[in-house]
């Protein structure tokens, strides 16, 4: 197969734009570990990836992640530990 396109080849896919780093172990085959956290966080472990509404990357900055479940964090969507202010009761 040519690398060359002719006017009969579909075009390339568009290149994609700017991302932040995948979280630490994304794609490493590393498996994901979630643990539900009694009215608090949901805590995030293994080979993740976060991505905002726009499906684009966010970097969190670590290899285990505490993610909001209250909607009271001021760091969403991490854990600031606001559940316990608002007693953030599970359902």
């Amino acid at each position: 197969m040519s690398a060359e396109h002719g006017a009969g080849d579909p075009a390339p896919d568009p290149v994609p734009g700017p991302t932040a780093m995948p979280g630490p172990g994304a794609g490493s085959g590393e498996p994901v570990t979630i643990t539900v956290c009694p009215d608090g966080p949901l805590l995030v472990r293994g080979g993740y990836e976060l991505l905002d509404g726009d499906d684009r990357p966010i970097d969190p900055g670590r290899a285990t992640v505490a993610l909001c479940r209250c909607g009271a964090s001021s760091i969403k969507p991490f854990c600031d530990g606001s559940h316990k202010r608002a007693r953030f009761r599970a359902r």
